[in-house]
């Protein structure tokens, strides 16, 4: 996590993921691996990408902004990445310069001898505990919470490396998954919720970690099990290490909007295919709202599953009714305002053969402010759709979140400050329809959600927070701009 504000002018109606990790320890291949299983996490973080490796003694790295694809292209640069070991990092950030100090994996040089580190999530005690280390001397050199790792990996008192950051894990509250490297370990952890993912494979007789099992599926390695919420998982010559370094163990909270949005849909998370999770949401959603039309359209990609689920319970055709561009970049054009408004058509067309003169059922995951749905709405009745029905296959977003994710305020979330029926009127949807809460607890296999311990982090659609957000009022780029001074 970031403390600069991200910006994403032509896609602005989309939580995003702030990033995807991954370590490998023990393959004369590690940082090419590195690269490969970033590619395959590009989805969780596509404007920075890095890879720290180590070998005979020393740490290499290479970190850009952009694309894995675009950075870590060419054997040479790999070939600048030696060693058996490495990890590597994928985030959301500005793409300016002046931000590249924020492009993880993070390294230091401390009595012990070198450590890198990368992290998904967010400290929820990120300001505090800086504030804490500035005022005891550290010096930060980004403006990431990451870098509280380090600092508190440096203050410990402990003597071996897996204790110091032990100590440093039981110091921080907030949502982590982290993957770390020294010169003779990797290690791997999450939170004591499990809110962010990390899993762990192995590659003959390598061992990986990542954020997702599809990283793993890119060079054909084996899913072993999830790293467990409140495990500290440390790989060396003599294997796996499996550490519970919490003194309490509250009730799980994986964060249920990974199965609607965030994780790719060939990824198993927590024991659950993403895809049929998905396509169970909408069929959920067809049983809770079903209304008369002729065809079902999911708004590519993130509505396939569940569009595809919707049509087989309600029985209505599936079609492509819209056509995604997957080659328009980020930088492709800088967004003036004249030019602002063709932000939709750059990524989507309309099929108009199969929606002229048709009822439409949109389906997509999630509105959050609602800008992006109501250009598409007006595209596809442009197109020649006699009504149109958007369905979504998640609860309506009315709270940000605190723990790894991009969401506006909640001023900003459109069904935090209107209803049903008002959406679907500044939109222009003729009818409009979220999941339930209780349906998406069922498509993830639950009977239901249960109100007095959930089963998930289900806190942007309930409000409910499992982890105390001891820092959200804070002026976090207040006290790093203070710190420079």
């Amino acid at each position: 996590m970031s403390l600069e504000k991200i910006s994403h002018p032509f896609d602005d109606d989309k939580l995003r993921e702030e990033c995807g990790v991954f370590g490998i320890y023990g393959s004369e291949d590690a940082s090419a691996h590195t690269a490969l299983g970033l590619h395959a996490l590009q989805h969780r973080g596509q404007e920075a990408a890095g890879i720290v490796s180590y070998d005979k003694g020393l740490f290499s790295s290479h970190k850009a902004t952009g694309h894995v694809g675009d950075n870590f292209n060419s054997q040479s640069t790999i070939n600048k990445l030696p060693g058996d070991c490495a990890i590597g990092h994928v985030r959301y950030s500005t793409t300016s310069d002046k931000h590249s100090r924020n492009i993880q994996p993070i390294f230091a040089e401390f009595s012990f001898g070198g450590l890198a580190i990368a992290h998904n999530g967010n400290l929820t005690n990120a300001a505090t505990l800086r504030k804490e280390l500035i005022r005891q001397g550290s010096i930060f050199q980004s403006t990431m919470d990451t870098e509280i790792f380090i600092h508190l990996i440096a203050t410990s008192k402990k003597s071996r490396v897996a204790d110091r950051v032990i100590d440093a894990v039981n110091k921080v509250q907030g949502a982590f998954s982290l993957v770390a490297l020294t010169q003779k370990k990797l290690i791997g952890a999450r939170d004591p919720f499990g809110v962010r993912p990390l899993c762990l494979g192995v590659l003959g007789d390598a061992y990986i970690f990542a954020s997702e099992s599809c990283a793993l599926d890119i060079i054909g390695a084996q899913f072993l099990r999830d790293v467990e919420p409140g495990e500290l998982v440390v790989i060396d010559k003599q294997g796996l290490h499996s550490y519970r370094p919490f003194d309490q163990k509250p009730k799980e909270r994986f964060c249920i909007f990974e199965y609607v949005y965030f994780s790719r849909p060939d990824s198993i998370v927590e024991g659950k295919h993403v895809y049929e999770v998905r396509k169970a949401i909408g069929r959920e959603l067809a049983l809770e709202s079903a209304v008369d039309a002729d065809v079902v359209i999911p708004i590519p990609d993130s509505g396939v599953p569940a569009a595809l689920g919707y049509a087989e319970q309600s029985g209505l055709p599936f079609e492509l009714g819209i056509i995604r561009n997957h080659y328009v970049g980020r930088t492709f054009i800088e967004p003036t305002d004249k030019v602002r408004h063709l932000g939709v058509k750059l990524k989507h067309n309309p099929n108009s053969h199969v929606i002229k003169g048709k009822e439409v059922i949109l389906v997509d995951d999630s509105i959050v402010r609602g800008t992006t749905s109501k250009k598409i709405i007006q595209m596809v009745r442009d197109a020649g759709a006699k009504k149109i029905h958007m369905r979504i296959a998640s609860p309506p977003t009315t709270h940000p979140c605190f723990y790894g994710v991009d969401t506006p305020d909640r001023e900003k979330l459109i069904a935090a400050q209107h209803n049903n029926e008002e959406i679907a009127k500044i939109i222009g949807a003729d009818s409009l329809a979220f999941v339930s809460v209780d349906g998406m607890y069922r498509a993830a296999g639950q009977a239901k959600r249960d109100n007095d311990s959930p089963q998930f982090c289900d806190a942007c659609f309930t409000g409910q927070y499992p982890i105390e957000v001891l820092d959200k009022d804070s002026n976090l780029i207040s006290l790093f701009n203070e710190q420079q001074q």
